[in-house]
């Protein structure tokens, strides 16, 4: 299995060269050059498999067994999960009036990126651990990928990460997991910006190939292929949680219902339907909805500002693995890509052409969800139910409710409501929070500001080149494959 560019100007690398890659040298993100496809006796026999044994089985078609071997694929990935509260690892709860909400976010964070982050982080020990290397990881997040980014990666001596989170975007909770871990490999900065303006740094130190290569620059946002690769394995068990039966022939339909931001997990999603599952697809969005234009209209086109929202961690204008979704709905075609990413990135406006937006909207179905319907969704199935759903779970729950169809639908629950209280108390509902959660606030934090009309990117440079020196493990990285 090796792994391309979606633009094409790159030479394929192998899974541990993806692994340890940002964006691809060319811009574009790497993808695998083939689709694995599944037959229907494959299905049925999945269906009896665990959501740890899907991800296992998933891992081992996209991670050859010469580069991990399949014990060894499967030892990482029970350690991964190992700290995982629910014994399932995530949990199906179903609720009246169809509504089927798979938790992810059963692991350290409270979020679903614990799920694929923390797989990652054992990989890239793997790797690390066998050529004594040193990695520089840098990450964006819009609330809850710093987190559990950090989580992944703590403690460790091979990896040093660095982390932007947008000050004031995030909750108080996102924040506090970010800036009480205080370890010597963590660096957390606070920049007086949102969510897209703190990816400009990071993208252009990445940028900087020379930089790049000299600190061993690596992203963990879902422009690494690793979590996207992960998160197809929620759609399987989704599906086979919620589908009628496995017996029929054809086998039955169930829509996937997705909070989406960065397009990460709908980029999964689509692979997972790729390689043959029997899923109809939703991206939900909120008030920021770039991918809600892009399917009803072709519209790859920013707003004026990004809106904030009660979805926090939704509150994205670029959904960078969109392109992915657009090279697989191309067939492939780089060159395509290259013209269209190039002119999104000059003029931050995009119409789709009408041949691909055309099979872009077979393939999804989308909605938007504004504060009101989100405060709404909430109330409903705490009446309901006496369940309380995050603000971005509730995106789905949101379009669920609209629908009256009957058809088998499950709605993906990125994040525990314990870290959305302003959002519950809005709804006039009562947050039930963790000890884990309560016990933040009295613990030391440490953070680094970056103001506006600074230069975050000499901020962060300085900052690697000062770690570099102190540990002298510059250029001594991963040779990239």
């Amino acid at each position: 299995m090796e792994y391309v560019s979606t633009r094409g100007g790159a030479g394929a690398v192998d899974f541990e060269g993806a692994l340890f890659s940002g964006y691809a040298p060319d811009g574009g993100l790497f993808m695998p050059q083939h689709i694995p496809s599944l037959d229907t006796d494959t299905l049925r026999r999945w269906g009896r498999l665990s959501y740890r044994e899907l991800v296992k089985e998933l891992c081992s078609l996209f991670i050859t067994a010469e580069l991990v071997p399949r014990s060894t694929l499967n030892d990482l990935i029970d350690k991964a999960f190992s700290r995982f509260k629910h014994k399932d690892v995530i949990h199906l709860s179903r609720l009246k009036d169809g509504l089927n909400v798979l938790e992810l976010w059963h692991g350290v964070t409270y979020a679903f990126k614990d799920l694929s982050l923390s797989c990652t982080g054992q990989f890239l020990q793997y790797f690390l651990e066998k050529k004594q290397k040193h990695v520089t990881i840098l990450v964006g997040t819009s609330g809850d990928t710093g987190s559990s980014a950090i989580e992944s990666v703590r403690g460790q001596k091979n990896m040093d990460i660095f982390v932007l989170l947008p000050k004031g975007f995030c909750t108080q909770i996102q924040e506090l997991q970010m800036t009480t871990v205080i370890e010597d490999n963590v660096h957390v900065f606070a920049a007086h910006g949102n969510s897209d303006e703190i990816d400009e740094p990071i993208k252009e130190l990445f940028a900087d190939v020379d930089f790049a290569r000299k600190y061993n620059l690596m992203s963990l946002n879902s422009v690494n292929w690793s979590r996207i690769m992960v998160q197809i394995a929620h759609h399987f068990y989704a599906y086979f949680q919620c589908a009628p039966s496995l017996d029929t022939t054809p086998l039955p339909v169930v829509e996937i219902v997705v909070p989406t931001g960065g397009g990460g997990n709908i980029t999964a999603g689509c692979i997972a339907q790729k390689m043959g599952l029997p899923i109809r697809l939703v991206a939900v969005v909120n008030s920021n909805d770039i991918i809600h234009r892009t399917v009803q209209y072709g519209d790859f086109s920013l707003s004026e500002s990004v809106k904030s929202t009660l979805a926090s961690a939704m509150d994205i204008q670029e959904p960078y693995n969109m392109e992915r979704i657009l090279w697989l709905l191309s067939g492939s075609d780089s060159r395509l890509m290259k013209t269209l990413m190039e002119r999104f990135s000059v003029s931050k406006s995009l119409k789709l052409p009408e041949d691909l937006h055309k099979k872009l909207s077979e393939t999804l179905r989308s909605c938007s969800a504004s504060d009101e319907d989100i405060v709404g969704a909430m109330r409903r199935c705490w009446e309901e139910n006496c369940y309380l759903l995050c603000p971005h779970s509730a995106v789905a729950a949101h379009y669920h409710y609209l629908q009256l169809d009957g058809i088998p639908r499950c709605c993906l629950a990125p994040a525990s409501a314990a870290k959305f209280q302003d959002a519950l108390l809005r709804a006039g509902l009562v947050p039930q929070l963790p000890p884990e959660i309560t016990s933040l606030v009295a613990m030391e934090t440490r953070s680094t500001p970056l103001e506006r009309g600074q230069d975050w990117a000499q901020a962060l440079r300085e900052r690697i080149e000062a770690m570099a020196q102190r540990w002298g493990i510059a250029g001594q990285g991963v040779t990239q494959t």
